[in-house]
């Protein structure tokens, strides 16, 4: 049996859960420190530094300290002929990106009505989300045989038409930075498994104005998509049509994509967005 010593010594050894557990949610003091910040400062517009560190209790050297990271990030931003510190255009950006996905999902809803009626094939929105996309809403077909995404469902940028679509809206040297991070993995016989044959079908996204999944996720279905613009121009989200590769023919593709194009526009202007160039 153990004697009184060696069970003290198990006990330093390991970590009880509750304490565990309470470390995980614990606050790290100073980001919580900083966030206050950014909550004092919506609150009350520009203020010194001194007004600053009065509002949030903590010594004027930490509050600089600070303010100074949250300005390297451009969340706030120092007026030097009226030392005072205000909100930045970096905290304007988090909070924009999160209006716009709600508003994004409501503006969209009449608009991928509208394109389905037009092409009779299923219509998705989809947002991106770390160099993934998320279907966020989607407008099916009548057709008995359909696509169909349940909101959530994630897909990588590669094998996607509206993936493809926002990565057309990147430099190249961008894209290969998400190749490194995500791979090229292969679905079908037709995924773009190498770097060179995805760049080569972004250039040609470039130039035409729309992308398509040719069976590249799934086999025996096909997908024409466009990219939705913020505020800034950037590629954020994307609309699309999917369907049966058998009822996707090039007639119907051609015939098609001007209304997914469309339909992106109309969608980034209703959101408050602008076209990239």
């Amino acid at each position: 049996m153990p004697q009184a010593s060696e069970k003290a010594a198990n006990r330093k050894r390991g970590r009880p859960r509750s304490a565990l557990h309470d470390r995980e949610n614990t606050p790290v003091r100073a980001l919580d420190r900083g966030l206050d910040l950014l909550q004092v400062l919506s609150r009350r517009g520009s203020m010194t530094l001194s007004d600053v560190a009065r509002a949030a209790d903590i010594p004027a050297s930490t509050a600089h300290r600070l303010l100074g990271t949250l300005q390297q990030h451009g969340f706030v931003q120092f007026d030097g002929d009226a030392q005072e510190w205000a909100i930045g255009i970096g905290a304007y950006r988090i909070g924009a990106t999160y209006l716009s996905r709600h508003n994004l999902v409501d503006a969209a809803r009449p608009i991928l009505r509208r394109l389905m009626e037009q092409t009779g094939e299923t219509a998705n929105l989809a947002i991106l989300e770390r160099h993934e996309i998320v279907f966020v809403s989607q407008v099916e077909t009548q057709n008995p045989v359909r696509a169909f995404f349940l909101p959530g469902t994630r897909s990588l940028l590669h094998a996607s038409g509206i993936g493809k679509a926002l990565l057309a809206n990147r430099s190249n040297d961008e894209i290969i930075a998400v190749i490194r991070e995500k791979g090229l993995p292969r679905y079908t016989g037709k995924t773009l498994t190498s770097p060179q044959s995805l760049l080569g079908e972004i250039a040609r996204i470039r130039a035409q104005g729309y992308s398509l999944d040719d069976e590249e996720q799934f086999s025996g279905m096909r997908c024409i998509g466009a990219a939705i613009f913020n505020p800034f121009g950037e590629a954020v989200a994307g609309i699309s049509i999917s369907g049966p590769a058998g009822r996707f023919s090039d007639e119907m593709i051609a015939s098609s994509k001007d209304h997914v194009i469309r339909a992106a526009q109309e969608l980034t202007l209703a959101t408050g967005g602008r076209q990239r160039g």
